[in-house]
This record gives C-alpha cells, sequence and structure tokens, in this order.
C-alpha cells in the first residue's frame, strides 16, 4: 500500500476496498491529528474484520459520500467547531453510517448531546484498544454503546420522577436495578447493593430487557436516557 508524506496510507476508494474485500467494516476515521490517526488506523488493520478506507481531518461530506462507510469514528477532541454541527457533517456525509464519538471526557452531558445528535457511540479513550474493537463491532451490529461511567454519572444524577408518565412501563425496582446496570455493576454486585438475591436481581433485568425489547446492557443505559424514564 502506497503512504503519503505524513506516513499515513493511501486508501483507495472505497468501491475499489469493497470490490477486494467483500464483507468488511468499512471504517471512516476523523481525527485531526496525524499521530492518533495513524494510531487509530493500526488498531483497526489488526483485525481483519476491518478496513479503513478513509481517514479525516475534519468530517467533509462529499469525503464521506465517496467513502460510503459502515462506521465512522470520530475524536470530537480535536474539532473546532460544536458537536451539533460536527456529528450534522457526519450523518449528512454518511447518512446510513453508524457514528461512534471517541472522547477524553467523562461527561455525561456532553455524551447527551453527541447521542442527540446522531452518535450512536460514546467511547472514552482511556479504553483499550481490543476493548475500542468490541464497542466498535457492537455498533456496527446494530446496537448502541455508551462508556458505563459516563451513563452512570448522568443517571445518578437524574432522580425518578413519579409524576410523569412511565413509557417503558418500568416498576420502581426495575428503575433502581436500570441505574445501577448503567453505572456499570454485574448481577452479584446489584444483588449485594440492593440486598435481594442474585437470581431475583437476574429476573428484573430479563424483565428489564424485555420491556425495552434490547438485549445488552449497554442498550439499557442509552435506550432510558433517550426515552427520559429517568
Amino acid at each position: 500500500m502506497a503512504t503519503r508524506l505524513d506516513g499515513l496510507p493511501t486508501y483507495v476508494a472505497a468501491e475499489s476496498v469493497t470490490s477486494m474485500r467483500e464483507g468488511l467494516l468499512r471504517v471512516v476515521i476523523i481525527e485531526s491529528q496525524v499521530l492518533f490517526a495513524k494510531a487509530l488506523a493500526g488498531i483497526f488493520s489488526e483485525d481483519a474484520e476491518f478496513v479503513v478506507v478513509s481517514d479525516l481531518r475534519a468530517p467533509d461530506e462529499s469525503g464521506l459520500s465517496a467513502a460510503k462507510p459502515h462506521v465512522v469514528v470520530i475524536d470530537l477532541d480535536g474539532q473546532p467547531t460544536d458537536v451539533a454541527a460536527t456529528l450534522g457533517a457526519c450523518v449528512a456525509g454518511a447518512p446510513d453510517a453508524r457514528i461512534c464519538v471517541l472522547s477524553m471526557h467523562l461527561s455525561s452531558e456532553m455524551m447527551q448531546r453527541c447521542l442527540n445528535n446522531g452518535a450512536e457511540a460514546y467511547i472514552v479513550k482511556d479504553i483499550s484498544p481490543s476493548e475500542l474493537l468490541r464497542a466498535i463491532k457492537t455498533v456496527a451490529g446494530g446496537q448502541s454503546y455508551v462508556d458505563p461511567r459516563v451513563a452512570g454519572g448522568l443517571l445518578r444524577r437524574r432522580s425518578l420522577n413519579a409524576g410523569k408518565p412511565d413509557i417503558m412501563e418500568l416498576s420502581a425496582r426495575e428503575a433502581e436495578v436500570l441505574k445501577l446496570i448503567a453505572e456499570g455493576l454485574a448481577n452479584k454486585q446489584i444483588s449485594v447493593r440492593l440486598h435481594l438475591s442474585e437470581k431475583t436481581v437476574k429476573n428484573h433485568v430479563s424483565r428489564i430487557f424485555s420491556k425495552l425489547n434490547i438485549s445488552a446492557r449497554t442498550q439499557a443505559a442509552v435506550h432510558a436516557i433517550r426515552a427520559g424514564i429517568v
């Protein structure tokens, strides 16, 4: 593969990549710093399920449209414009792609702004490369992902409001369990915190998943935040 003067690969057009390597997850990296862009590209190159079809310094609608990515991975920390404008450009350029935000900030407010403006993932950059790849695969598979530490911070600051419609039909106990799931607690830890048997907690989790029509703990936090049930 040819390289540019900045040391990054010169990526071929998305159509050419697809014809050569059918079935791979096409990724566009948006990273303002060349060194970090190269590092991200290296992480994806280690996994046979991905191919990086383009890297951009900032969202570019024409570049995204030409690349036809399945996933857009964008580091928000180096982007000069606001979240809505930045993610809006990503969505406009790649309307069928899943948008995954990278950030250094453990900020629940930032996470919610990203989710509200088209992102399907909010990933804090202190995770390991293997965790990053798992998160991206989760999102590419149609689910959402948020760092449990960030989701938990938001849920802890919100109290249940009995006066508003309970649109997800969660009981008070289920809502309590949901908050602890979002904080990243396992069933055993929840059982200790709430003085319940682990089997009872497992039953609560199953009912929560059924009512929210989800299958993963990270989805529970995202769905709860977006639906406004906490």
